[in-house]
């Protein structure tokens, strides 16, 4: 019966008594403890059910690789399903339910799916496919349905907060073990910034546990005396609670720190996620026990004999007065010998090898623990908790030689490093047939994208099981890593141990080795997804030769623990099936997180308010002063109107128009999309880009441009200006600017990478403003400073200056048709430009309008809008736009596209100008018909209106939109139907309405 012992628990506090429920009755822990622990301190055995069969489950580990012991946490907004007992920290008060069970944890009805095991075979959820729809969609689809997942999701808002950390560094060391500590050792006294990550609350990995001396002294004391020196270099950064998630390529890694998981009631974010770039990384990772297969492996008592080691020794929890060990290595016998020193019965050491000798088994004999030398495991007896084991010959088919009364099971079947964050990068992998295990290939190291060098392993993690070789390696490791960032220091020493010479272990798959077919049905390789060893051969036997297709067939290794405990059984299960060598099955792929991360730490603080930040240019201030109406354009938030004196929205758009036409009009264009593109291909690279030639811009001269997707359709336009021989900058649409940059260096990182071209996203570092209207000049001729007139500023040309006293750019473009200057200032001078532009425009009656009068304008004079005219599948053809198509240039991004047959054809729907016949708006969005119908007998659709307003200017409704032929249809009368019955006639005219000229913006 699990109990606490008196002289151990290195890692609790005795006088800290806490108080928690576990499925609503109270019980007690103590500070220290992991729920794990408590639970087993309570003698609570029994703590969840399987996924599939509903099969009664314990505790199996002590750490992340834990696949059972699965609680639902909290309440309400604290509520969080799927948290690994082994790795949730006891707090006063905390509440944990178990899972996957109705209607409760002993007595659960979907363990009836136990005795239908014959007919739920691996793969059945997919035969169930092939069965007739009706008997799919009614029977077979609900039931799964309601099977699938554990936990259940949360039904309150998380009220929680979360951050991203930022860090770069020299060398970030993975792992807080002996290696861990070892390599930052070295590496911090180097001088070089080292940041070091451990995910438990405690350092030293295992060795606390398993004992030994390093350079003298006890493993604590030295792992205490390291810390403290490492706590004293100033370049070194110790995270606990902070495990590695993932390695990405060029030294990006991702860590996840749990900081108040332990402490609730602690002020500050729950979990951190770091965002590391580090020019070196090491991995020193550890390795996890595996556990073994024999009938009846999963009884609530079985355990991997290293956790039984870690309950007693860290948390002083027996998990049993009396314990089975069986292992096919010597690591299983320090279990026994822990038990035994603890007071505790060991009635048996089941070792399935034939005759090994070496120290720690003479130690176990010498203790007057039994060694059972060639025998296994036939079954464990019990259901809900371990009641005894009947033992066999490894040899035979599981004929029981005797059964032995026990209340737990420490099973050991060997050790596997944990390689997942090197083979995230790309690490391959290399099998050890004496160890039986995967380890890191250091012939074939992450390549290429992922950072040649840059990822290295220590310590057991790297294949080195014993500690002064862990140690060694880990020196040795931070040693290789500071040479290759050019780092020369002077001859130093690694830590010393003296390692414990062991016997050979013994790969064993399967217990005993000639185990019937009845016994290997009720092994099992995979605890939380109900995987037997006779599903893997049965995945074999059908077919599934590929390890990927095997687990997603079988489930092995799926779910929250992606097979940690399982995979290596599971691969030597399969290609024993398949007569193969475990290396040519070869491994599923290991991919990030290395366990499951809180979905609110990917969030962070983007949430609430703040999901999405909104952004605002220098003036916003001022919008919000003159109460101005906004409007969503992207992440921005952009005037549309200001409306005055109870006007409408309508009546304040009419006021802005006539008086920017009339005289003087100012608009915050600072959203604008800036991008700077810099370099000797510069030029090359805008003419791949753009419709037209951009390297032929004289330097001081503007050029409007089309910008196509490489399928040839439409998705920015902007004006372009030469700034220097190799320096442009290419103004976007407000909602591209990211997305176009994003594009830019896409094309430049992945097919044009040789070219000498560097692009910067400035948009924020400016404010931009507008002075539009016939009085434009006068007003910045008021303010003086620089020449603006039309001989030395004319259209499409851009200087530099002062205006006014501030530092500007002032670029002589129209987007209104209307005279007008684009004026940009630094963002600091945003506000301040703004405000003198109003007091000198004052005589002028200045007014500012919004971006609904900035549409209208530009639909008077026949100006496309990108998301209005463009709908992704539009090409400039389409629009009337061939004079921006140059026809000199040999290629650019969808020019072979608009070359394919339905896209270089004149029967296109194509850009037009709509006038309603009554003279009122057409609604936007708004579809011709025409004669004739279609198959589904509705009128055939000709035609569609992308943009309409009503124009003060031309005092009636005005539209632009496609239409089938349109341009070859002036003048023709078409109907719009409408919502209600009616219809609404326009004519077919020219798209520019208003100044076709443009003697109004040359003036």
């Amino acid at each position: 019966m699990s109990a606490r012992l008196a002289n151990m628990g290195r890692l609790i506090d005795r006088s800290a008594q806490m108080k928690f429920r576990f499925n609503g009755a109270f019980m007690k822990g103590l500070a220290g403890d992991t729920l794990a622990s408590a639970l087993l301190a309570n003698d609570q055995m029994l703590v969840g059910r399987s996924f599939k069969y509903h099969r009664p489950r314990g505790i199996v580990a002590s750490g992340a690789e834990e696949p059972n012991a699965l609680m639902n946490l909290g309440e309400g907004a604290d509520f969080e399903p799927n948290a690994r007992a082994t790795t949730t920290w006891l707090y006063d008060g905390l509440k944990a339910k178990s899972q996957n069970h109705w209607p409760s944890l002993e007595f659960d009805v979907g363990a009836v799916n136990s005795k239908l095991g014959r007919f739920l075979p691996a793969g059945f959820y997919y035969k169930m496919f092939i069965h007739p729809r009706p008997l799919w969609k009614h029977v077979y689809e609900p039931f799964i349905r309601q099977s699938a997942g554990l936990g259940r999701a949360p039904d309150q808002r998380d009220q929680d907060t979360y951050e991203h950390f930022y860090a770069h560094v020299d060398v970030l060391i993975i792992g807080g073990g002996v290696a861990g500590l070892q390599a930052a050792l070295t590496a911090g006294a180097a001088g070089v910034k080292v940041l070091l990550l451990e995910q438990e609350a405690h350092w030293g990995g295992r060795t606390p546990v398993d004992g030994g001396e390093i350079d003298g002294v006890g493993a604590e004391v030295w792992i205490k005396n390291a810390l403290q020196a490492l706590e004293n270099m100033p370049n070194v950064t110790l995270r606990s609670r902070c495990m590695g998630a993932g390695v990405y390529d060029h030294g990006y890694v991702l860590g996840y720190e749990r900081l108040t998981d332990h402490a609730p009631d602690q002020p500050g974010p729950r979990h951190r996620l770091w965002r590391v770039r580090a020019k070196q990384t090491i991995t020193a990772t550890g390795a996890i026990e595996r556990p073994l297969s024999f009938a009846g492996n999963d009884v609530p008592g079985v355990m991997l004999a290293s956790a039984v080691r870690d309950y007693a020794v860290n948390y002083g929890v027996s998990v049993g007065d009396r314990t089975v060990v069986v292992t096919n290595n010597d690591d299983g016998y320090r279990t026994a010998i822990v038990m035994k020193e603890a007071g505790l019965d060991v009635p048996a050491i089941l070792d399935p090898r034939a005759t090994p000798d070496s120290a720690l088994i003479a130690k176990a004999k010498e203790l007057g623990i039994p060694v059972r030398m060639g025998q296994a495991v036939s079954k464990v007896l019990g259901g809900k908790r371990v009641t005894g084991v009947a033992v066999c010959s490894q040899a035979g088919e599981g004929t029981v030689i005797e059964t032995i009364d026990c209340d737990a099971v420490a099973m050991s079947g060997g050790w596997s490093p944990v390689v997942h964050l090197w083979s995230h990068c790309g690490g391959k992998l290399l099998w050890d047939p004496v160890n039986a295990f995967f380890k890191p290939n250091p012939e074939a190291a992450p390549t290429g994208a992922s950072g040649e060098g840059m990822v290295k392993v220590a310590g057991i993690a790297n294949g080195h099981l014993g500690l002064g070789a862990v140690l060694a390696d880990g020196h040795d490791t931070a040693m290789e890593a500071l040479a290759a960032l050019g780092v020369k220091i002077a001859k130093s020493k690694a830590s010393t141990a003296q390692d414990v010479l062991e016997a050979p272990m013994l790969p064993v798959w399967s217990m005993p080795q000639g185990a019937n077919k009845d016994l290997r049905a009720k092994t099992w390789l995979d605890f939380q997804n109900d995987v037997k060893v006779t599903d893997v051969q049965l995945a074999a036997q059908e077919g599934y030769e590929s390890v990927e297709h095997t687990k997603r067939y079988t489930t092995l290794g799926m779910a929250t623990d992606q097979g940690k405990l399982s995979n290596i059984n599971g691969l030597a299960v399969l290609s024993d099936a398949l007569g193969a060598d475990i290396p040519q099955v070869g491994t599923t792929t290991f991919r990030p997180p290395y366990t499951p991360i809180s979905m609110a730490s990917i969030a962070g603080e983007a949430r609430d308010e703040i999901f999405q930040p909104l952004r605002r240019t220098p003036i916003h201030s001022w919008h919000e002063e003159q109460n101005a109406f906004f409007e969503p354009v992207g992440h921005w938030r952009r005037p549309y109107c200001y409306p005055q004196n109870g006007e409408s929205h309508a009546e304040a758009v009419t006021r802005e128009i006539n008086a920017t036409r009339g005289s003087l009009g100012l608009l915050d264009a600072s959203t604008l999309g800036k991008i700077i593109v810099k370099g000797p291909d510069a030029g090359k690279f805008l003419d791949m880009l753009y419709t037209n030639m951009m390297s032929t811009l004289k330097v001081g001269r503007c050029r409007y441009g089309l910008m196509c997707s490489e399928n040839g359709f439409l998705s920015d336009d902007g004006v372009v200006a030469r700034i220097s021989e190799d320096t442009y900058l290419c103004h976007t649409t407000t909602g591209g600017a990211d997305r176009i940059h994003g594009h830019m260096e896409e094309w430049l990182q992945t097919e044009w990478w040789d070219w000498q071209v560097y692009t910067a996203n400035v948009t924020e570092q400016y404010a931009q403003i507008a002075v539009v209207g016939p009085n434009g000049r006068k007003l910045l001729e008021k303010l003086g400073g620089m020449d603006v007139s039309k001989e030395a500023l004319p259209f499409m040309s851009w200087a530099d200056g002062q205006i006014g006293g501030f530092d500007c750019r002032a670029y002589r473009i129209s987007f209104s048709g209307e005279l007008s200057y684009e004026i940009a200032v630094p963002a600091s001078q945003g506000r301040a430009f703004w405000d003198a532009l109003l007091d000198a425009g004052a005589e002028f009656g200045i007014t500012p309008y919004g971006t609904e009068g900035l549409h209208v304008m530009r639909a008077e004079k026949g100006f496309i809008m990108i998301g209005d005219e463009t709908d992704g599948t539009v090409i400039p053809q389409d629009l009337g736009l061939h004079w921006a198509i140059s026809k000199k240039k040999e290629d650019y991004l969808g020019k072979r596209a608009q070359a394919r047959s339905f896209m270089d054809n004149p029967d296109r729907w194509q850009l037009v100008g709509l006038e309603s016949v009554d003279g009122k708006v057409i609604p936007d969005g708004a579809y011709a018909v025409g004669e004739g119908t279609n198959d589904n007998g509705q009128r055939n659709t000709i035609g569609r209106v992308t943009s309409t307003y009503y124009s003060p200017t031309l005092d009636r409704g005005i539209a632009m939109g496609l239409v089938h032929n349109g341009p070859d249809r002036m003048g023709e009368r078409i109907e719009f139907p409408m919502l209600d019955g009616t219809s609404m006639f326009a004519r077919i005219v020219d798209p520019v309405f208003f100044d076709k000229e443009g003697a109004k913006q040359n003036v």
